[in-house]
């Protein structure tokens, strides 16, 4: 039998916690400056979780992972860096990070926030890729935020 304390408060599941570490790092990004995009595809279709763009036009991506089984049947992060100034992890507080790769940076995050706990190494991008990313960065913000002032379909 089940402790009541399993049945009453059962452990997140794989989304949950997915959707909480993006909002922790999300908020940490934010609240370093940076103007955030959720789901953004590069032209390799690989999708990043988070990218972050910083005032100074410097692009991030945040690859999230939600536990050691997400992170160990990935193995396409490596082909994000090609598409950002400087590639992180984010990770829940009970992820064992001891796992995770030196040469990357490392955000721990909660539905709450989160914290920068290692720098990511910089890597920078050439001017042509930097311009096109940019553009899609904002023609990707501009297109979510047309949808939720006017939600209606395209004729």
């Amino acid at each position: 039998m089940l402790p009541a304390d399993s049945v009453l408060n059962p452990p997140p599941t794989r989304p949950e916690i997915t959707r909480a570490v993006c909002r922790g790092a999300g908020r940490h990004l934010r609240e370093r400056g940076y103007a955030i995009v959720r789901e953004m595809t590069f032209s390799n279709g690989r999708r990043g979780d988070i990218v972050a763009l910083s005032p100074a036009g410097e692009l991030l991506v945040v690859e999230v992972k939600s536990g050691i089984q997400d992170y160990r049947i990935d193995g396409k992060w490596p082909d994000y860096r090609d598409y950002c100034d400087a590639f992180l992890f984010a990770v829940a507080p009970e992820f064992p990070q001891e796992i995770l790769p030196e040469d990357v940076g490392l955000i721990v995050a909660d539905a709450y926030g989160g914290a920068l706990i290692r720098e990511a190494p910089q890597h920078r991008l050439a001017p042509a890729r930097r311009k096109a990313l940019t553009i899609a960065f904002a023609r990707l913000a501009a297109a979510r935020l047309a949808g939720l002032e006017d939600p209606a379909p395209r004729a």
